[in-house]
């Protein structure tokens, strides 16, 4: 069966860029940003927003990966303990759906005293069952409930994104 495709890599790569730039207008006067990838793509795609931010500014990041079950979130790990206490950060996932994810990822900033949270999603569906809204989406999509949006990566790169 052929991928129903809503974007290519190449697409992908404009996408990326221009999020990137959204995130430097909306922190104009911050010095350093925490990219936190939710496992596995969300982790991809912070990788490249950071990799973008570098050539095109002179910001500080740090990117660090978010480890959750997305079917059960009980529990949220990330790759390095720091403190996120008067930080800006960015939440990044591949595709926010009914919004649960996010709001399961936002749990342990509740034990910092964060500056500003803020959430960057490649696809955006309409299906909002959690008050989750990101304030950067590469792209918006009407669905139906029974459709599926997969976002395949590997290898550092953001390879496309189909609807099933």
């Amino acid at each position: 069966m052929a991928k129903n495709y809503i974007l290519t890599e190449e697409v992908i790569k404009r996408k990326l860029e221009r999020l990137a730039y959204e995130i430097l207008e909306n922190n104009v006067g911050e010095e350093n940003l925490i990219l936190v990838g939710i496992r596995e793509s969300g982790s991809v795609i912070a990788m490249n927003i950071e990799k973008i931010l570098h050539e095109i500014s002179t910001i500080k990041t740090e990117c660090l990966t978010a480890t959750l079950d997305k079917k059960i979130p009980k529990e949220v790990t990330f790759s390095k303990n720091i403190s996120f206490d008067d930080k800006v950060i960015i939440i990044i996932d591949d595709v926010s759906n009914s919004g649960k994810t996010l709001l399961y990822a936002l749990k342990p900033f509740l034990d910092f005293r964060p500056k500003k949270i803020q959430a960057l999603v490649l696809v955006e569906r309409t299906h909002k069952a959690f008050p989750v809204k990101p304030d950067y989406v590469g792209l918006s999509i009407a669905t139906t409930l029974q459709e599926h949006i997969y976002v395949e990566s590997g290898n550092g790169v953001v390879k496309g994104a189909w609807l099933e």
